[in-house]
Order: structure tokens, then C-alpha cells, then sequence
């Protein structure tokens, strides 16, 4: 009797202990699957305020004509998070513009 039990009921255990690791793990995939989705939006969120507020300040100072150093450094911050979040050509070319301003005397 102690083997049958030893033979058959140890294999259902362990079968279902498997497969309750199994399952554990495909919602664990599950629930990092959807967090990289939202992860990606945010992303993506947060390119497109920085790309409209550095076309815009870039936009305001090429339109001026010239630039005071505290604001071409306030740019570049801008810019850095843009880039670092693989920002396109547009926002580098505006950058560029920018540092080739004259600089206003304070």
C-alpha cells in the first residue's frame, strides 16, 4: 500500500505542483508584459511634451534672434531628456540653430 501511494500520488503531486509553477509563471509574464506596454506609453508621452515644448522655446529664441546663456542652458536640459529618450532630428537641428544664436548681454 505505502508503495502504491509512493508510486502514483507522488507523481500527481508533483505534477501539480508544476503546474501550479507554471501558472504562477505565466502571470507573472503576463503582468510584465502589460507594465512594459505602459512603460512604452509613457515613454512616448514624455518624447512628445519634450519635442513640443523645445519646438517651441527653440521656435521663440531663432524668432528673437538672440539668446541669453541661462536660457541655452535651460535648452540643453530640455534637449538631454529628449535625446536620451531617442528624440529625432527635428529637436537636434533646433538645438543647433539655437547654439549658434548671438549671445544677449545681461
Amino acid at each position: 500500500m505505502l508503495e502504491f501511494i509512493a508510486k502514483y500520488w507522488l507523481e500527481v503531486g508533483f505534477g501539480l505542483l508544476v503546474c501550479g509553477v507554471s501558472a504562477g509563471f505565466r502571470v507573472v509574464m503576463q503582468k510584465l508584459r502589460e507594465r512594459k506596454t505602459e512603460q512604452d506609453a509613457m515613454k512616448d508621452g514624455v518624447l512628445a511634451l519634450l519635442h513640443d515644448r523645445l519646438y517651441q522655446v527653440c521656435s521663440y529664441y531663432i524668432h528673437q534672434g538672440e539668446i541669453s546663456l541661462p536660457e541655452v542652458k535651460n535648452i540643453e536640459y530640455l534637449y538631454r531628456g529628449y535625446h536620451a529618450l531617442g528624440g529625432n532630428g527635428t529637436g537636434t537641428e533646433l538645438f543647433e540653430r539655437v547654439k549658434e544664436l548671438k549671445l544677449k548681454e545681461e
